[in-house]
């Protein structure tokens, strides 16, 4: 069975893993996947991810991060721009997430980054998910 969005699909496993309260999270992983991971651990909505082999083909294994009181850190995360409908932003048109709570990836032509940081280095790019 072939999947149309691996991104969505990462996405909805985060999402699902943090509602069950679990440590961690694998999935497939992707040059893409291990970008949005990275960012995803800059900003400290995950405490760490690694790249294993499961098999024949690699494996993305993410640790979830949890206040004192097992609280999830990220309480929400919403994909944006789709297979069927892409959603690009011009530098200007960058969007911010519950008011500067949150985070945008976007990915931009000098790589995956937060929507603060493509501000800073003026650049837009296609909008993949909202994080907060």
């Amino acid at each position: 069975m072939t999947m149309t969005d691996p991104i969505a699909d990462m996405l909805t496993r985060i999402r699902n893993a943090v509602s069950a309260k679990h440590d961690s999270v694998q999935m497939p992983s992707s040059k893409m996947k291990v970008a949005i991971a990275k960012v995803l651990q800059e900003e400290g909505f995950i405490r760490a991810f690694e790249i294993g082999a499961d098999g024949t083909r690699p494996m993305l294994k993410i640790e979830l991060s949890y206040t004192g009181r097992k609280e999830p850190v990220l309480s929400g995360i919403k994909r944006v721009s789709k297979p069927g409908l892409r959603v690009y932003v011009q530098k200007r048109e960058i969007p911010r997430v519950l008011g500067g709570l949150g985070v945008a990836i976007l990915s931009t032509p000098e790589g995956v980054m937060t929507g603060h940081v493509a501000r800073q280095r003026s650049v837009g790019g296609e909008v993949l998910c909202y994080v907060w």
